[in-house]
């Protein structure tokens, strides 16, 4: 089901100090920002290898990364692994008795059809289906 890591997905505070950090410190170069207004985030991309470190700072004090922050702190807040048919990974995860907190795609950043499954249901990691063109 699963063909490869996808992005790594870190909440930070402030999307600029971070780029900074990520860029003039360890070399990363950001190739794209975007706003996913459904999620209340604005995220920056920045590959490595054959994957990318997705940034990740919330646009509203309401929104999934802004409570994360509050809770837990910046840091890895999802992985986020490639699929081929998300709606069939979906199932498939389903008919094995696993939580999902999406059951239907949904719209995620630079495009992609994404779907998250509950930490209840995996160790306690925050896991993230993509699909991409």
């Amino acid at each position: 089901m699963v063909k490869k890591v996808d992005h790594i997905g870190i909440a930070v505070k402030n999307l600029e100090e971070a780029l900074e950090f990520y860029e003039n410190t360890l070399g990363m170069k950001c190739v794209e920002t975007e706003i996913v207004e459904e999620q209340k985030v604005k995220v920056a991309f920045l590959p490595i290898g054959d994957t990318e470190v997705e940034l990740l700072e919330s646009t509203e004090e309401d929104g999934p990364i802004a409570k994360f922050i509050e809770k837990r702190g910046e840091g890895i807040q999802h992985i986020a692994y490639r699929v081929d048919n998300i709606e069939e990974a979906i199932e498939e995860l389903k008919s094995k008795g696993i939580r999902m907190i999406d059951e239907k795609p949904r719209y995620g950043a630079g495009g992609a059809k994404i779907a998250f499954l509950h930490p209840k249901s995996t160790f306690g990691v925050l896991i993230e289906l993509c699909e991409r063109e």
